[in-house]
């Protein structure tokens, strides 16, 4: 793919609104996830009610997960989407009311992050499985690329918006939140886009595997998504970054933003060039090289007590994460069926998405019994481990020299399966 793929993808009009929508939804939930841990920090002072918070995001999507691909695979991808974005938007005025009358506490607060987890969890695999719809079957690789810069973006002005005007108090933080969701809503009603093939095979427990079983064949995708997710889950800091920045950096809720957006600014340098530039070294090595610098930079950013090396050990960290983001993605799509690739992309962001929440619960609880920086630094190692396992459990992944090599996706078999 050449240069030029970034004109022709934003030549799509319909791309073109999708992405300005997914900024501004990924710049709300970074904002709120900056007030909410600071507040939370500052009415407990705990790690493990820091971890929690994880956790609570954790619990509904996992549970949703089946759910969630039969939904995307059969409705309107923009409903979908609206009504994520619209209840996400009204879970922020929750915690803007009980800022505002005094009456927020852990309790409330962990019960609006299941609201936002069940809300994402129907929004992230549907974000993904729309962009095929969105741009022709050559461009979605590039059309990825530009997805993970909209993530990056919005991670990246989130966070900072959100640790200054924290300093107005956050209910100033949940009250922004609640506009910007409600602008990225009015983006995405805008989408005009051909309706995609829908699944037409009924509800059922059948059906409702389906993903499961696709994944389960595809040793490729098997291996791309698990192998990101025992990483994240391994590596995940992100729930003591209050800790890291009040405790050891010495710093304030200006500092936490700065941590959030740090691995964001290296993983939009790196999309950015991704977006221009696609791979052409060989895929599969190419994974388990960032993975390892992934862990690489965890440790780096365990042992420093220095806020600008902290921000180049994240930074450094985003950029190899973005890299496994846009392979991963990219295989998915292109490997899944247009009918199964709902349920596929849930599965996938079963395995990602959810690893993220169940990584910062690992490391509160950790955090909680031998000091927040042992905690990160044992995930840090813990990563170097598993890619090394993974290699040998997956050599289809890591032969992978490619995008190219990937084959178009073909109808699914009876139980799920890809033709050989």
């Amino acid at each position: 793919m050449s240069e030029s793929a970034a004109p022709k993808v934003f030549a799509h009009r319909a791309f073109a609104m999708f992405w300005i929508g997914r900024i501004v939804s990924i710049l709300s939930f970074q904002m709120l996830v900056v007030a909410i841990g600071w507040q939370l920090y500052t009415l407990t002072g705990s790690a493990l009610d820091l971890g929690l918070l994880g956790l609570a995001q954790f619990i509904p999507m996992l549970v949703l997960t089946l759910l969630v691909g039969h939904v995307a695979d059969r409705y309107d991808h923009r409903l979908i989407l609206l009504v994520c974005q619209l209840g996400e938007a009204l879970a922020a005025a929750i915690l803007a009311l009980g800022t505002w009358m005094g009456w927020l506490d852990p309790i409330v607060i962990y019960i609006v992050m299941v609201l936002v987890g069940a809300a994402r969890a129907f929004e992230i695999p549907t974000m993904v499985a729309i962009i095929p719809g969105l741009v022709p079957r050559p461009l979605v690789p590039a059309a990825t690329a530009w997805f993970a810069t909209a993530n990056q973006a919005g991670a990246i002005v989130g966070p900072v918006l959100g640790g200054l005007l924290y300093g107005l108090g956050p209910d100033v933080v949940y009250a922004t939140a609640i506009g910007l969701w409600c602008i990225g809503a009015s983006f995405i009603f805008m989408m005009t886009m051909e309706r995609a093939p829908r699944a037409t095979e009924p509800m059922s427990l059948r059906s409702l595997l389906g993903g499961f079983r696709f994944v389960w064949h595809d040793r490729v995708i098997l291996g791309t998504i698990s192998l990101d997710m025992c990483a994240v889950f391994l590596a995940g800091a992100g729930a003591l970054f209050p800790i890291f920045a009040r405790d050891i950096l010495q710093t304030g809720p200006w500092g936490l933003g700065l941590l959030r957006a740090a691995p964001a600014v290296g993983a939009l340098c790196m999309s950015l060039i991704l977006a221009r530039r696609p791979l052409t070294l060989p895929i599969g090595q190419v994974l388990f090289g960032v993975v390892c610098i992934f862990g690489a930079g965890t440790v780096a950013f365990a042992l420093s007590t220095n806020l600008l090396l902290s921000l180049a050990a994240l930074a450094m960290l985003g950029a190899a994460d973005v890299v496994s983001v846009v392979i991963r993605f990219s295989l998915v799509q292109l490997r899944a069926t247009a009918e199964m690739r709902g349920r596929v992309s849930a599965v996938n962001g079963m395995f990602t998405g959810t690893s993220n929440y169940l990584g910062d619960f690992r490391a509160g609880a950790v955090a909680a019994m031998i000091g927040a920086v042992p905690a990160v630094v044992i995930g840090g190692v813990g990563v170097f481990l598993v890619a090394a396992l993974w290699m040998f459990l997956f050599p289809q992944l890591r032969r992978i020299r490619s995008l190219d090599e990937v084959p178009a996706a073909l109808p699914a078999g009876p139980e799920g399966k890809t033709p050989p």
